[in-house]
């Protein structure tokens, strides 16, 4: 590979790596693996990156190449469901001077829709992480996933309102368990 490769490749690469990161981290849910779930589909779509057709979603390929990554990890694994403590939202509560009844309150609606999330099949978990996160288009998404774009359209409606019924479910049990105290 010729050095103005490396430098297109990292021209295209870098920009993505929070965005990278971030996926990785949802679907894997922890974030030491989410950074070596990266890494290596850096390293990847550098060695391959002689195949990427110019012209074409460099951000959709180098979303399949992290996406493969993770799924070939979990080849005969079962799927983790781990959660992590939100150290960051409580460090940026106190710098904010935030009273601590609405840092409970934010923690709160934040850990209800992860939590949304989480209960989610990895599919619609997959295209509404990419739409309404990473803010992918239907069509990128499409080709990341290599699925139809009607199947993506499917997937993220479905997603949506699984999500609202989880936290309409979780809303109305705290009015029940408040109006019985």
């Amino acid at each position: 590979m010729s050095g103005l490769q490396n430098k297109d490749f990292e021209k295209l690469a870098v920009p993505l790596l929070d965005s990278l990161y971030n996926f990785a981290c949802w679907l894997s849910g922890d974030a030491d693996e989410a950074r070596d779930l990266v890494q290596e589909s850096v390293v990847k779509a550098l060695k391959g990156f002689g195949s990427f057709q110019p012209g074409t979603n460099f951000r959709a390929w180098i979303f399949r190449i992290l996406r493969n990554t993770f799924l070939t990890s979990r080849t005969g694994l079962e799927r983790r469901n781990t959660s992590q403590e939100d150290e960051q939202g409580f460090e940026d509560s106190v710098i904010s001077q935030e009273t601590p009844e609405v840092a409970l309150i934010r923690q709160a609606d934040s850990a209800l829709v992860q939590a949304a999330i989480g209960k989610l099949p990895v599919g619609f978990q997959e295209v509404l992480l990419l739409v309404d996160i990473e803010e992918m288009k239907y069509q990128e998404v499409a080709e990341t996933l290599s699925l139809p774009i009607g199947t993506v359209m499917s997937r993220l409606a479905r997603a949506r309102k699984q999500i609202r019924d989880h936290i309409v479910q979780a809303a109305s049990a705290r009015k029940t368990v408040g109006a019985k105290s």
